[in-house]
């Protein structure tokens, strides 16, 4: 079975999260969230479908499979691990979702994983933050 393409995940991440929120998901509104015509949607819905992400039906609409919602679900904690990690680190808070779009597709499983670790091992011990910071301060100025 073929491993979603990047574009194929943001589809689906999206189903899943308007899904989510909504209680369904509609062409135009996936349309409107990934910036792109409600016919590229269709047919990337008709691929998912072929795929075995979602079950579509021609004028009737979708659902994601449980193949589909396992992934969503998969995918959508990457974003929320990923955003939180950047946050952690000390990104700028008005970088990290457009870092995290950059990024997200590029990371091993595996490194999702560690990176997952290490976000926990920071949360055990919100003094571990605390002293993140600091450094990153001493940074900031020392490079000014």
């Amino acid at each position: 079975m073929p491993t979603p393409t990047p574009s194929m995940e943001d589809y689906i991440e999206q189903i899943y999260n308007l899904i989510e929120t909504k209680g369904y998901a509609r062409v135009t509104d996936i349309a409107e969230a990934l910036l792109v015509h409600p016919s590229s949607v269709t047919k990337m819905i008709q691929k998912l479908d072929k795929d075995n992400y979602v079950n579509y039906e021609k004028y009737r609409g979708f659902i994601l499979t449980e193949k589909g919602n396992k992934v969503g679900e998969r995918l959508v904690f990457r974003h929320d691990l990923l955003e939180e990690f950047l946050e952690i680190i000390g990104v700028d808070e008005e970088r990290i979702y457009d870092d995290v779009e950059g990024i997200e597709h590029h990371l091993s499983w595996n490194a999702i994983d560690r990176i997952s670790d290490l976000v926990n091992y920071f949360k055990a011990d919100k003094t571990r933050i605390d002293e993140l910071k600091k450094i990153n301060e001493d940074n900031e100025i020392a490079n000014k």
